[in-house]
């Protein structure tokens, strides 16, 4: 009853902290230290000092600033132009046409940004005005893309599996590659929505395209050709084990620098917007990761994690139970706080209770991301469906209703993940063996 009691303490503080909208960092900084003076007999002031330091200076958490700038560099580039423009020709004659220019062009530039907000603002910007103009239904149109934005937490380089990673000491190289499959599984999934949603709804979709030769196509594509070399060469030399995710992620940076300039869209301006753009993004991240850091030692050294896995394991759950649990438990918390939040604030308390269910902590992350992912087009803190609102001029409610499917698709690629493992643990293993 005491970790209970524990447990709720901590939260209720938290909660009042982040209500009365006092900075997430901050605000486990704060809970940490009451939790500590009122529980612990530990000097605050050291713990914190050291804690903050190694949480900050870990080498594994560079990786971070140079995906994030590498996103960046290519967000002020052409790339939103290029994606429609070479997407289109190969994806018009599909059922549901050029919809799934949202889902492809989302799954691409999520293998470059590996944010969520990131993806839609770029897709969104040129893929709203073109559906537009071509009279495609608002519905099929903002509900692909809130749900496909989803992608840029899943696919690497995935910010949120850095953060995850580094939080419970496993290997980021690992987690991206365990990321590749279900994210290309949950594109798939979400271009058969769009087919069979078109195809029961033929009267409300345009029938209007062009007809491209094979040459056509590829002159229309060859703008996206390097920027796909880009991600193949940086995901291909971690899974070859040629590169760590930093020296991968100093390579994409170098690649999209490379990329820009023939662009001809890298001048001082854009390169000075994307090193700023790129360190207020990791300075948040990093604020929020030494605050959480902190949060876990005081949990720590009150025996909060411990005494509440046993409290779990006594309860005698089954693992399919604990994880159902889980999913809701995320799910509801994703409706209040970002992702990175939500991951940074449980993990000191969910971490022990996975081990000792026996889950595979690799397995977990593309688990826990995906769910993560769920939160990201629920009301009323769905990032994507802000996002959306400012690009579409839609209300909220329109845009959280044309998005439910995708959020029903997505559960059901999470019980793919749980009945069906190796989804996200084959790849890690055969990384291994290649390295090896």
């Amino acid at each position: 009853m005491t970790e209970i009691l524990l447990a709720f303490f901590f939260i209720s503080v938290l909660l009042f902290f982040l209500g009365s909208g006092i900075w997430v960092a901050i605000s486990m900084v704060g809970v940490s230290s009451i939790g500590m003076i009122l529980f612990t007999s530990r000097p605050v002031g050291d713990a914190m000092a050291t804690t903050i330091w190694g949480a900050s200076s870990s080498w594994t958490l560079t990786a971070l600033p140079l995906f994030v700038w590498m996103g960046e560099i290519l967000f002020r580039t052409k790339l939103s132009e290029n994606l429609f423009e070479g997407l289109a020709p190969w994806l018009q004659k599909l059922p549901g046409g050029l919809i799934h220019v949202n889902v492809v062009g989302c799954a691409l530039f999520a293998a470059i940004s590996g944010s969520s907000a990131a993806t839609v603002a770029t897709v969104g910007k040129m893929s709203i005005p073109e559906l537009r103009k071509r009279k495609y239904p608002e519905k099929i149109l903002l509900g692909s893309l809130a749900g496909s934005g989803t992608l840029g937490l899943l696919i690497p380089p995935s910010i949120i599996l850095i953060i995850y990673g580094v939080t419970v000491q496993e290997s980021i190289a690992k987690l991206f590659i365990a990321g590749i499959i279900p994210g290309i599984m949950i594109a798939l999934i979400f271009m058969s929505y769009v087919i069979v949603w078109s195809l029961l709804n033929k009267n409300k979709m345009p029938n209007n395209y062009e007809n491209f030769s094979f040459l056509n196509r590829l002159g229309k594509s060859k703008q996206l050709i390097p920027v796909i070399l880009l991600i193949l060469g940086v995901i291909g030399s971690i899974y070859t084990g040629i590169a760590t995710a930093t020296e991968a992620a100093s390579l994409g940076v170098v690649g999209a620098l490379i990329l820009s300039y023939f662009q001809k869209s890298l001048t001082f301006k854009t390169f000075k917007d994307s090193l700023l753009g790129a360190t207020k993004t990791s300075c948040m991240i990093a604020f929020i990761l030494a605050g959480a850091t902190f949060l876990s030692l005081a949990m720590g050294f009150t025996g909060l994690p411990r005494n509440l896995a046993l409290w779990i394991q006594n309860m005698e759950l089954s693992p399919y139970v604990l994880i159902f649990v889980l999913m809701i438990f995320y799910i509801i918390l994703g409706m209040f706080l970002d992702g990175i939040s939500a991951v940074v604030l449980t993990m000191a308390i969910i971490e022990p209770m996975i081990r000792q269910a026996g889950f595979d902590m690799i397995w977990f992350g593309i688990f826990l991301v995906i769910v993560v992912e769920m939160a990201q087009i629920t009301p009323p803190v769905g990032f994507n469906l802000f996002v959306l609102q400012g690009m579409a001029n839609k209300d909220m409610g329109f845009i959280a209703k044309s998005a439910f499917p995708l959020f029903l698709l997505m559960i059901f690629a999470v019980l793919l993940i749980v009945l069906f493992p190796q989804i996200a643990l084959w790849m890690p293993e055969q990384m291994i063996q290649n390295i090896n």
